[in-house]
């Protein structure tokens, strides 16, 4: 019930109308229902599916934002609650976008939580840079650092190269691949374990009326004898290749 009323109370926030184009500042919220809730190729909801809500809001090139999902790792916490900020510019024909976000687990009990027994909390500062070569495509990368990753395991970087096309109005292809590094997936020995995966995703968009919906498949490279399995980071199931489906309403 109390995730409910969470998930609802960020429902609400997100149907708060949009400042006004000429305000000092603009505000905007979305919701979203998918099949499964994965983040860098992992399952974050155990197969399961999820709800979720954000609201960003934008002052020139600066913004904040927030965006909770529930989440199921198997112990005490229920949701995920992700603060961030940064700042975006141009480099001549480059946007790029600098900033960093917290992810934060209301409620999780700082042991016990799979890989040793540090908390979920962790924070990852970001550098993110697009172009457009042609009219409708749009190629990027980015790059995540973290020096204490989820679980206490230790510095951490994902890098990612991602592009997308533009078939219409309404319809969009859009795919990345992405590389994960955690010093140590155990959480208990520092350097020890230290394991890598491949992830990547690709699928279409299609919106119209304010609701896009999204089909995608997502796989890693994670082999049930490597580290990151066995030693609990994660779980065969929740690294196995899957399609999700997605629909998601800007407000």
């Amino acid at each position: 019930m109390r995730n409910l009323l969470v998930l609802g109370a960020f429902a609400a926030i997100c149907t708060a109308p949009a400042v006004a184009q000429d305000a000092p500042y603009t505000i905007t919220g979305n919701i979203a229902l998918a099949t499964d809730y994965t983040f860098r190729g992992l399952s974050q909801t155990d197969n399961e599916p999820s709800v979720q809500g954000g609201m960003d809001a934008t002052f020139g090139n600066f913004y904040v934002g927030a965006w909770a999902s529930n989440v199921d790792f198997g112990f005490s916490e229920s949701i995920e609650l992700d603060l961030y900020s940064g700042y975006r510019f141009p480099v001549g024909p480059i946007a790029m976008d600098i900033g960093v976000i917290a992810y934060l687990y209301p409620g999780a009990s700082d042991d016990g939580i799979g890989a040793g027994t540090g908390e979920l909390d962790y924070y990852e500062g970001y550098v993110k840079g697009s172009f457009a070569p042609a009219e409708g495509v749009t190629l990027g990368g980015a790059a995540y650092f973290s020096p204490e990753f989820t679980a206490e395991t230790g510095e951490a970087y994902y890098v990612e190269a991602n592009g997308g096309v533009a078939l219409s109005d309404m319809l969009a292809l859009s795919g990345a691949v992405g590389f994960q590094s955690i010093d140590d997936v155990s959480g208990v020995f520092p350097g020890s374990f230290t394991d890598e995966y491949t992830t990547w995703n690709f699928g279409g968009t299609y919106t119209n009326w304010g609701v896009s919906m999204d089909l995608r498949y997502v796989g890693t490279d994670v082999d049930s004898a490597d580290d990151i399995i066995t030693q609990a980071f994660t779980t065969d199931s929740k690294a196995d290749d899957r399609v999700v489906f997605s629909v998601k309403r800007v407000l």
